[in-house]
């Protein structure tokens, strides 16, 4: 046990240290990272108005397919499966919780940092509440990250597990640099919603497996019944030869 909850403790405490370095660095308003921003969003922006397809294409996939609230309803479907087809409510319920609690952080750090969002002359798209952290990318990067802990935990098959993980990563990459291409966010803004939502995966994991999980040792596992048969057929040969020097001639 100790050997797999040092990594999952470190990558907590990575992750723990990057959030709050750019939390802190975004609340400030450190120059570098606001220059860094300001120049990424102005070169994008260009982009945006000056390619209409590609921009219309992004806000459809950012709008629809990579929505928060499409990732939850994502989420709420592999619940149901969970319960459907495995009878597993607890993880289900893990799972919607953390979903649930990822929005309560997102939201909070929305209205304590209170970041404004870009602001143009031409807006390509629109956008409510304050800037940090990217809702998006957060809500992606804990669905998708959930669910492929899941997959691998249920043993996905080699095929299902590339799929996931190529979806995944193209989702949660994606749904990033659309909100930063339509004008909506700040880099850092996504960065944060990345570097968060990873926080939450990684500390809804430790906690399954840890007094959430109670899933036991494999020193604990039963035999298999192949080694439960060989004892067996040997104690009945024994028990039939002793049967046949002891009885009555």
């Amino acid at each position: 046990m100790r050997s797999q909850t040092r990594p999952a403790v470190l990558a907590i405490t990575a992750l723990t240290v990057l959030c709050a370095a750019l939390l802190t660095l975004v609340t400030v308003e450190w120059r570098p990272l606001m220059t860094l921003d300001g120049h990424v969003a102005r070169t994008t922006h260009r982009w945006a108005v000056a390619e209409h397809g590609l921009t219309h294409t992004f806000r459809i996939l950012t709008d629809w397919v990579w929505d928060p609230l499409t990732m939850r309803l994502v989420a709420a479907a592999a619940a149901l499966w969970l319960v459907w087809r495995r009878s597993a409510w607890r993880t289900a319920l893990w799972l919607e919780g953390v979903c649930a609690l990822a929005t309560v952080v997102q939201q909070a750090l929305k209205a304590a940092v209170g970041r404004p969002r870009p602001v143009w002359p031409d807006p390509v798209d629109s956008a409510r509440y304050a800037a940090f952290p990217s809702g998006h990318a957060m809500t992606a990067t804990v669905v998708c990250g959930l669910l492929l802990w899941l997959l691998h935990r249920f043993g996905a098959g080699r095929a299902l597990w590339r799929t996931a993980l190529t979806v995944a990563v193209v989702s949660v990459v994606g749904v990033g640099l659309t909100r930063v291409w339509l004008g909506v966010h700040w880099f850092s803004d996504v960065v944060g919603g990345w570097l968060l939502g990873a926080l939450v995966v990684a500390v809804a994991v430790v906690a399954y497996e840890g007094p959430l999980g109670g899933r036991p040792s494999l020193s604990g596992a039963l035999p298999s019944s192949g080694a439960l048969r060989r004892p067996l057929r040997r104690t009945d040969a024994h028990r039939s030869a002793a049967m046949r020097w002891t009885a009555p001639r």
